[in-house]
């Protein structure tokens, strides 16, 4: 068994939506980043690399590649699960815990734990999403950006 944690932060900007756990999100902003800036997903993608020991996102998938401009962070976290899967690790589970003082997350909670379940390949009952406020203070409770923290239990491939 291998623990990882994960954490990204992105500032808001133009925009009218944002994507969050990759379930798009009516707001009155965007987020500011080279890809789609899913920051649930960024550092999901963290927290896998890390319990498997292969660095982190930035070293697989580069804000500096254009190939990544404006890619749907799903595709990152494809990505780490093939890597994975051919080391001969599945998930165990996840614990995701997003900062933010808007969007509320509450309408759409069920199909983002829904699409990481999907993205994971385990059981909803496998991935737990949680929101908190920094009530009011610091950038994140002035609302200008959103962050989000993942912790994620990696175990063997049966078999």
């Amino acid at each position: 068994m291998r623990i990882g944690t994960g954490f990204d932060v992105h500032a808001f900007g133009p925009g009218d939506s944002i994507v969050l756990a990759g379930v798009r999100m009516a707001h009155s902003r965007g987020i500011i980043a080279h890809s789609d800036g899913d920051v649930v997903l960024h550092a999901l993608c963290d927290a896998l690399l890390g319990a498997a020991g292969l660095g982190d996102i930035g070293m697989h998938f580069p804000d500096t590649d254009p190939l990544w401009r404006g890619v749907a962070s799903s595709r990152f976290v494809s990505t780490v699960m093939e890597m994975l899967s051919v080391r001969g690790w599945v998930v165990g589970n996840a614990d995701i815990t997003v900062i933010a003082e808007v969007p509320k997350l509450a309408p759409y909670r069920l199909e983002m734990r829904r699409t990481l379940a999907q993205l994971l390949g385990v059981g909803e009952n496998q991935v737990n999403i949680k929101a908190t406020t920094t009530e009011n203070l610091g950038f994140l409770g002035r609302r200008e950006g959103v962050a989000a923290q993942a912790v994620v239990l990696l175990a063997p491939k049966p078999g």
